[in-house]
């Protein structure tokens, strides 16, 4: 299984200037770099994609879905907006040959509300709407779709499995699956094993985050557990660290980021490999908070 982990661990956000990140992920042993697209004007394509190809880094593409890129907004130009940025980075990935775009591609981070019935209908009609244009350009390119559901302090609209599943299988398409991050799973559901169990074929991408955010390992999560139920279901997705070491003030206020999650990002990115590395891969892990 490939070990990733994202951009968002260093910087954010990610730009051409921030390349010395691909050069430490190699260097402590990671499969996977996992771009962070806030905003794609900042990054070179072209130096990016012969860049990881040098080092021998595989590519996934994850999403920054703020207020202006909501598929489920009232607002007919937001919801425009965002459908085009979820086009935008499927041409990205395609380009990238990075299998899926992956976030919470149904509304924004940190839009959380108490609302009539009525409109959480009318909502999911226009996220349904352009999440099957989405998938139609998906299709074409050959990159999946990955719908991450967020815990309810980001998001009123899908926080649980079984959420996730609703949405996608009314769309119905190949090439729009569901994203677990455990981060959100342990505030959301009852068993992290189960909920992957019931996944199934659907899950295409994991985020293998502490329940604090923290470095994987030194929390509570039920690691084996997940483990066995990846292995259960033949997952041959990556697993991918995605956390916050310096993030702009719009994406610590939407993910409620508030203090540091590690020693330092370094810390946090190498000690998390060791562990990811020994309890999913069977490899040697170089720390002592290891699952024996």
């Amino acid at each position: 299984m490939d070990i990733g982990i994202s951009t968002f661990v260093w910087v954010s956000p990610f730009s051409t200037a921030s390349f010395d990140v691909l050069r430490k992920a190699k260097d402590i042993g990671y499969d996977v770099i996992e771009i962070a697209v806030e905003d794609g004007e900042l990054i070179d394509w072209v130096a990016l994609k012969k860049a990881c190809h040098s080092l021998g880094l595989k590519v996934t593409v994850s999403g920054a879905f703020g207020m202006d890129r909501d598929i489920s907004s009232e607002q007919a130009g937001v919801r425009a907006n965002g459908l085009s940025y979820i086009i935008d980075c499927l041409e990205i990935a395609n380009e990238l040959e990075s299998p899926i775009f992956g976030g919470p591609l149904y509304s924004a981070v940190g839009k959380t509300r108490l609302v009539p019935e009525a409109q959480k209908q009318q909502e999911r009609q226009w996220c349904l709407e352009n999440l099957h244009l989405a998938a139609r350009r998906a299709e074409a390119l050959g990159v999946t779709l990955a719908l991450e559901p967020l815990n309810r302090f980001e998001t009123d609209m899908i926080n649980t499995v079984d959420q996730a599943i609703a949405l996608v299988d009314e769309v119905a398409s190949d090439r729009l699956k569901i994203l677990l991050d455990t981060f959100h799973n342990n505030i959301e559901e009852k068993n992290i094993p189960a909920s992957i169990l019931k996944l199934g074929d659907r899950l295409v991408h994991v985020q293998a985050n502490e329940n604090d955010r923290g470095t994987p390992g030194t929390g509570h999560l039920d690691w084996l557990g997940i483990r066995d139920a990846l292995q259960t279901i033949g997952y041959g997705g990556s697993l991918v660290i995605e956390t916050f070491g310096a993030p702009s003030k719009e994406l610590a206020r939407a993910a409620s980021i508030w203090r540091p999650l590690a020693a330092s990002a370094d810390e946090l990115a190498a000690e998390g490999f060791g562990f990811l590395k020994k309890t999913f891969c069977g490899g040697e892990g170089r720390y002592s908070n290891q699952i024996d």
